[in-house]
């Protein structure tokens, strides 16, 4: 067996599972979740008939590369998105992929030399455990950047020994970020891009939330942009969609990646093996999704009403802010986030996550902790009761 398996956490669903063994919650109040970021929200009409017209295909094997038109609707999907002046070459940088979370993975595993003892893979932290999992699996040591309030929830960069950058290979960077919902404006992501020239590792820009924000003035900015703005070439730079976000599709498992052709080479070739190739009827209905942006608005519009009608009931009992994106909440519980989130669970049949399984303590205490993910992705009334069942249980509890 691989040795380095021993070295995987659990995963949080199933710690979050052991958590709550042995809980009787009340049954006069159905369950509501809101651990997972799962979205519930109807997956678009025209998409899912894209995807049945497409069923004919299912005699096709699909092809690593994927099909030239899926990959031209995301090279034109990321130029109106992230206005990249048509410098994005569909046929050698776009790769589609089965979700992000596939493809976070398997990215560490092409890109890491198993020879190469000293690789340091960076995440922020909290973070999305498939980092870490990657990470270890190519042979690399995770090196964990906090994300704290004090830094408006974003890796302080400066605060990186040029040691760790030296031995970095990969920078993993989430934006819009998971859990917080923190954005990294275009200043920060030159930051990032300067110092992945300077010391030659590549990003891996997670943006799988990109296209859920809450100000439609102010969509969050993307590596590739960045780029294109610098005039600096997609080097280095690797960034990974999904539609299981934007679209409301998650079962659909279907994404891309795009950004430096050299590596999309590598990615591709490592790819033909691993025998990921994206079926020919979803990428079909991908076609249809990367092709419209009104449904994706439509989506946002949810979202948003979920925010206004939630946080103005959480408020007066909670330490919680509106993210600038995302769909999910990051209160401070001010104490043991095991204990609330298993008390909640036990008195109001209400499911979060504890924020100390999204983290890792590297020496400084675990930035996680003492705080809660709400994710809100159940529909609206179902947020709200869940609202109301949480402040409940916050001024009912003895001080």
């Amino acid at each position: 067996m691989h040795p380095r398996l021993t070295a995987l956490q659990p995963y949080p669903f199933e710690r979050l599972a052991q958590l709550h063994r042995g809980v009787t919650p009340p049954t006069d109040r159905k369950a509501i979740a809101l651990s997972i970021g799962e979205p519930k929200h109807d997956a678009p009409a025209f998409v899912v008939s894209a995807l049945v017209n497409a069923l004919p295909e299912l005699g096709t094997y699909p092809a690593t590369a994927g099909l030239p038109e899926f990959r031209e609707s995301v090279a034109r999907w990321l130029d109106r998105r992230y206005g990249l002046g048509g410098t994005l070459d569909a046929d050698r940088m776009v790769l589609p992929v089965n979700g992000t979370r596939e493809a976070l993975f398997a990215f560490a595993q092409c890109l890491i030399d198993p020879a190469d003892t000293a690789a340091l893979v960076a995440m922020p932290n909290p973070f999305y455990q498939i980092y870490e999992g990657a990470a270890l699996l190519a042979g690399a040591t995770p090196y964990f950047l906090d994300t704290t309030a004090d830094h408006g929830f974003l890796p302080n960069l400066q605060q990186v020994p040029d040691d760790v950058w030296r031995r970095c290979r990969l920078l993993y960077l989430c934006s819009p970020g998971n859990p917080t919902g923190a954005v990294a404006d275009e200043a920060y992501l030159t930051e990032v891009l300067a110092l992945a020239d300077r010391y030659g590792f590549v990003i891996a820009g997670d943006e799988c939330y990109g296209d859920l924000y809450l100000d439609e003035h102010r969509p969050p900015p993307g590596l590739l942009g960045a780029c294109a703005r610098l005039g600096r070439g997609y080097e280095r730079v690797v960034v990974f969609h999904s539609l299981s976000k934007r679209s409301s599709v998650p079962g659909l498992r279907s994404g891309f990646v795009a950004g430096d052709p050299a590596i999309l080479a590598a990615f591709k070739l490592y790819r033909t093996y691993h025998g990921c190739a994206l079926p020919v009827h979803v990428q079909r209905a991908s076609i249809a999704a990367w092709n419209d942006d009104g449904h994706s608005a439509e989506n946002r519009a949810l979202y948003r009403a979920k925010f206004d009608a939630v946080l103005p009931i959480l408020s007066p009992v909670l330490a919680v802010d509106r993210p600038t994106a995302g769909f999910y909440l990051w209160p401070d519980v001010a104490g043991d986030d095991e204990v609330f989130a298993r008390d909640l669970y036990a008195h109001e049949n209400v499911i979060v996550l504890p924020g100390s399984y999204l983290g890792r303590d590297a020496g400084r205490g675990n930035p996680g902790r003492g705080r809660i993910r709400l994710s809100l992705v159940a529909p609206l009334a179902d947020c709200i009761d869940a609202a109301h069942r949480i402040r409940h249980f916050m001024e009912s509890r003895p001080s």
